[in-house]
């Protein structure tokens, strides 16, 4: 596998559109901070860390509108590829339709949201945006 990062959004985006209640997602640390910042902001209900076997797993509950079924993550887009990464500077950060989504950040002080990166005054890589 080449993009980690692009089947991680792959699994999360079949498992919403089956109506999975529960995902599991073989661990990377990438995986477990992404994940940290999506339960942190709101996209997904809970989530579990797993050593079995060598890698290890992620089993993520994800989170529905009780009355509409709808699941909280409308669109996840991977932006930084193996082929193209996308690094920007703090004043250059994205805003995702402005300021309702995140774009999830890989900086050197951790993975942050656009937000947080921009107050903290780093840039870094672009790995996807969540809304």
């Amino acid at each position: 596998m080449t993009d980690p990062i692009a089947d991680y959004l792959t699994r999360l985006r079949n498992a919403i559109k089956a109506s999975h209640r529960i995902v599991e997602i073989p661990a990377s640390n990438i995986k477990k901070e992404i994940t940290k910042v999506l339960h942190d902001k709101g996209y997904i209900q809970n989530y579990k860390f797993e050593e079995n076997g060598p890698q290890g797993s992620i089993k993520i509950a994800l989170k529905y509108n009780p009355t509409t079924k709808q699941n909280a993550i409308v669109s996840l887009k991977r932006v930084s590829t193996p082929g193209l990464r996308k690094y920007v500077k703090h004043e250059d950060l994205p805003r995702v339709i402005n300021g309702l989504g995140v774009a999830i950040v890989s900086t050197s002080k951790g993975v942050m949201t656009d937000k947080e990166a921009r107050t903290e005054g780093i840039g870094g890589e672009v790995l996807c945006y969540v809304y």
